[in-house]
């Protein structure tokens, strides 16, 4: 079990960095984590925040340095690439209003010396939104990203020493292009997960990426991975974060469906074990932060530190915590409420925004949530606190009826008749990702039904603690992500025993 914990007061000194989405935060080894660029309310920045993990110290250094045009380091930006490399931080492409931008500038941590390498041989062409990762300890591999025009898919490899860039030529089939997606190096295979595509479909697909390793001599090939278990839902703008023997995907931007095409920003917490080869949700005790995407994750030590983002009308500033439940930071949910940082004018707007839709509720919003306050779907919460939606507003149920049917279905009451009966028929290895959160709703609608129907007008004997706290153990689950693998069967059942009785 894991748990999300506000940043406290008591976690960090130093001035805080400002709210901002698209920037980048790489790890120097155990010491320090350097947060540049970025973007907040159209504005895109160029200063540098470091986090000492030592001395638990945020501060902005002095940085030296000369680039074309008497620069010291590189212009405001956001979506750029970063790699971390010893005690260097390479940053390459990004954008900067309409502009995308094709420098390339390294800054040595150790002296805060920014150095401009552009001019140094022949480089990939400008972009934003590609991703990066670093091979071994001296070259670093770039993928795909947007030009302003098209969808990219070509693979970069610059070597440190050199500092030369080659492209790659590989060969066979090819991922389609895209942008916005992660790329993680592991051991010999640089790994691949969702991001836009061409068209502007948002993807979520998984490929490898072998021959990066010239003592290996492999020819370079993609292979795509279908791994078993609960693969995440297609999105981009996500962050895939390695630690030990897992990588954590978190957050991201999608789609709710080919209908409505409305946007959803996730807070599930998807693990890919690198031992079983196969998805699996992170089990969290409590609720996550709100859902975004163009935030930064990073480890330190066996913590992760989440930071920033954007979901669709708020820049967040926020800082949290993800922690195992025996890291002493669990305790503050368990035991009391954090002591919540100290925040600017900047970052109390982005919060108190991002927190609206619960109506000063201290608690922060759950995916599912998230997702009924941009649908603008009217709820009645019980006694419990959980939201209820009446069927004929919860519009991802109703057009995910459609889809199942090929066609628009003709009435509404004909939609609820042929979602329920779909699943009624269906199997718990049926059931996809994306039908979780309707299909738990669903659940939790038809328990209030049933309790409201045995408790007959007596409406008191309902509002005093009923609503299946022991017999339906799903009902008080919000986020569909709090489900595990072996949860969906026992959902379903449940599930299938409401529509009989």
């Amino acid at each position: 079990m894991h748990y999300w914990v506000r940043a406290s007061s008591s976690d960090f000194g130093g001035t805080l960095p400002q709210p901002r989405s698209g920037h980048s935060a790489v790890s120097i080894g155990k010491s320090k984590v350097v947060v540049f660029g970025g973007l907040v309310d159209k504005k895109f920045l160029s200063d540098l925040v470091v986090y000492d993990i030592e001395n638990k110290l945020w501060f902005q250094p002095e940085c030296t340095g000369s680039g074309s045009e008497d620069q010291v380091g590189p212009s405001s930006r956001a979506f750029h690439v970063a790699v971390a490399i010893d005690c260097h931080m390479f940053i390459f492409g990004g954008r900067s209003g309409s502009k995308r931008l094709g420098d390339f500038w390294v800054l040595d941590t150790d002296i805060w010396q920014w150095s401009e390498l552009t001019s140094f041989g022949d480089l990939p062409s400008p972009r934003d939104f590609a991703a990066a990762s670093a091979i071994g300890n001296q070259k670093i591999v770039m993928y795909g990203g947007w030009d302003g025009k098209r969808w990219l898919s070509d693979v970069y490899v610059m070597d440190t020493i050199s500092l030369e860039w080659m492209e790659l030529s590989v060969s066979g089939s090819l991922p389609p292009p895209r942008c916005g997606h992660t790329a993680t190096m592991v051991e010999k295979r640089l790994l691949v997960y969702g991001g836009r595509g061409g068209g502007g479909p948002i993807m979520g697909d998984f490929w490898a990426l072998k021959g990066l390793i010239a003592e290996e001599n492999e020819t370079p090939g993609w292979t795509q991975l279908k791994l078993p278990g609960q693969a995440p839902s297609p999105r981009c703008g996500h962050t895939v974060t390695s630690s030990g023997h897992h990588l954590l995907l978190f957050g991201g931007h999608g789609t709710g469906g080919w209908l409505s095409r409305y946007d959803i920003y996730y807070t599930d917490c998807v693990v890919l074990d690198r031992v079983s080869a196969q998805w699996k949700r992170l089990p969290t005790g409590n609720e996550p932060p709100p859902a975004r995407a163009y935030h930064s994750m990073t480890t330190i030590g066996s913590r992760y530190l989440l930071f920033g983002g954007f979901d669709g009308k708020s820049t967040f500033g926020d800082l949290w915590w993800l922690v195992s439940e025996e890291d002493p930071i669990a305790k503050r949910f368990t035991e009391s409420p954090p002591n919540d940082l100290p925040e600017n004018k900047d970052v109390r707007i982005a919060n108190n925004n991002a927190q609206s839709a619960l109506q000063g509720s201290q608690r922060v919003q759950s995916a599912v949530s998230e997702l009924q306050r941009r649908l603008e779907i009217s709820v009645s919460f019980s006694s419990s606190g959980l939201p209820i939606v009446d069927e004929l507003e919860d519009k991802e149920f109703l057009e995910l009826a459609s889809s199942l049917t090929g066609q628009r279905v003709s009435s509404n009451l004909q939609a609820i008749e042929t979602i329920r009966d779909h699943w009624k028929k269906a199997i718990p290895s049926s059931i996809p990702l994306k039908e979780l959160g309707p299909l738990l709703r669903d659940y939790q609608r038809l328990v209030a039904h049933n309790q409201l129907a045995n408790a007959g007008s007596d409406l008191h004997s309902v509002e005093s603690g009923f609503l299946g706290k022991d017999a339906y153990r799903f009902y008080h689950i919000r986020n569909p992500s709090q489900l595990r693998m072996d949860d969906v069967p026992k959902l379903l059942a449940e599930y299938k025993q409401l529509l009989s009785d």
